[in-house]
């Protein structure tokens, strides 16, 4: 299902027919430097994540992080949503995209387009964003954006990791 449309991009829920896009998605250099591994070695596990993680998180908060897909042909080029975090206190945006379609403002194109639905049509006052230090492509976004950064956190995610906190 659509969720937001964008000049030049749809948001829509992930379905389990997307596992060949999360396979490949998921496992790209970028997403492992920066998110970090999630297991997903198989189409097969691309599947459950999505049914497990994903969807259920649409059931579960109503809002969850939507597949960016190209108006112009259609074509998945990322992800970018809302999650509820238990070690964290408001929900927080996450944004990535395949490699080859860094770096043409579409992550802020939909980031922007999920904060405003975020606000607006979902009434969350409060977003939060969690990045790595190293992560400077993210960071600026988040900048632009409009997120300040807060304070060092560390949580279980990803091994105990140290991350900057943002927050709208």
């Amino acid at each position: 299902m659509d969720i937001l449309k964008t000049e030049r991009l749809i948001l829509s829920e992930a379905s389990t027919k997307d596992a060949a896009f999360y396979y490949e998605f998921m496992n790209t250099a970028t997403w492992l430097k920066f998110i970090g591994d999630r297991g997903i070695n198989s189409i097969e596990n691309a599947k459950n994540y999505i049914q497990n993680k994903i969807i259920k998180g649409y059931q579960k908060d109503g809002y969850g992080v939507y597949k960016i897909r190209l108006k112009s042909n259609n074509k998945p080029i990322g992800a970018c949503g809302l999650v509820n975090r238990k070690e964290l206190p408001n929900v927080d945006i996450g944004f990535a995209l395949l490699p080859h379609f860094e770096g043409k403002g579409y992550a802020y194109e939909a980031a922007k387009a999920v904060l405003k639905y975020a606000k607006e049509k979902l009434h969350i006052t409060t977003i939060l964003a969690i990045t790595l230090e190293n992560n400077t492509a993210s960071i600026k976004l988040l900048n632009k954006l409009g997120l300040s950064f807060q304070k060092k956190i560390k949580f279980e995610l990803d091994g105990n990791k140290e991350f900057l906190l943002f927050s709208t």
